[in-house]
Parts: structure tokens; sequence; C-alpha cells
């Protein structure tokens, strides 16, 4: 059976989006170029940035019609999540709320790509 392990966002300008994901990831890219960054996170997914400019086949959807997702335990961790990527000046696209799957919030990287944070609600 096949299982997806990597994630590939396609951006306008990889060092630059390499940099915004360093700092909120808080780890070094093992790959860095012109036109492809690639991340291998603790939990063994692998986040890779692609210039858009140079993508095969010709990348022709916009940003933010996906999501990358962070979950984590409480919402005090969502809570305290919110405030510090709203003081690094992340673009907020939703405040957090509880929903029916847990309480979330939504930004978006530099490119326009959605960061979900959210911890499971008990009754989810």
């Amino acid at each position: 059976m096949v299982h997806p392990d990597f994630t590939i966002l396609f951006v306008d300008n990889p060092f630059v989006s390499a940099a915004f994901y360093r700092d909120l990831l808080g780890v070094e890219p093992v790959e860095s170029s012109p036109t492809f960054a690639l991340f291998i996170l603790s939990n063994g997914m692998k986040l890779g940035l692609w210039s858009r400019h140079t993508a095969q086949p010709a990348v022709t959807a916009g940003s933010g019609s996906m999501e990358i997702c962070y979950r984590l335990e409480k919402t005090a961790d969502v809570d305290r999540t919110y405030s510090d990527w709203a003081k690094k000046g992340l673009r907020v696209l939703q405040t957090p709320a509880e929903l029916d799957f847990g309480y979330t919030f939504v930004a978006t990287d530099p490119d326009g790509h959605r960061l979900r944070v959210y911890a499971r609600s008990e009754t989810a």
C-alpha cells in the first residue's frame, strides 16, 4: 500500500519561503536552492517548497486551496501558538474559534498557503 509522506507547496521564492518556515518550524532545511527547499520534520513529514516558476508541469492553481494542519494537545497551546504567530506578523484568516472538530485558527504563509492549528474537541 502506498501512503503519502511529502507535501510540496508551490512558492514564489524558495529562499524567502524557507526563511519563513525555518523560523516557524524551528528547523533548518536539509536542502536549499534557488528553485527548491526541503524540510524533514521530527515526525518524518517532508515539506518541500518548489518555485512555482520552474515546477513541471506548470503550476496553474493559486495558493490557499489546501491547508497544512498542526495538531496540538490543548486549547491553551492553540492560544499560545496564535499569540506567537500573530507577533511574528502572520496574516490571520480565522482567529481562535471552537468548531465541530475542535478549537482552531488559520493563518497564511507569505504565498497565501493556509496553516491551520487545532486541538481536537473531546466529542470529535
